[in-house]
């Protein structure tokens, strides 16, 4: 039996910086989470994630488990929470930017 869709949201890595980046709701890459789009349906979610694809200033997108948050989604994973933070070693980035 098929696991029910969870929410998600599509993520991949801007191919000149290789910073996190996710599909907002206008079809633009941005770099925080809490502005991507959520999706709440399998087909949409797979349909968007095949057309996105096709961006070449994108590498390796993908769908992400992630949950409705207050200011937006918010990670499903703490992989998800990782690659949204950044590096932990020192503060550079997007952990310079909070």
């Amino acid at each position: 039996m098929a696991r029910p869709f969870t929410p998600k949201v599509i993520t991949a890595n801007a191919l000149l910086e290789g910073d996190v980046v996710y599909l907002a709701e206008d079809g633009a890459w941005v770099r925080r989470l809490e502005h991507a789009r959520l999706f709440e349906d399998a087909e949409t979610a797979e349909a968007t994630l095949v057309a996105a694809g096709a961006n070449q200033m994108i590498v390796g997108p993908y769908l992400a488990d992630a949950t409705k948050g207050a200011s937006g989604p918010e990670p499903a994973h703490f992989r998800e929470e990782f690659r949204r933070t950044g590096p932990s070693n020192y503060f550079h980035g997007k952990q310079a930017e909070l």
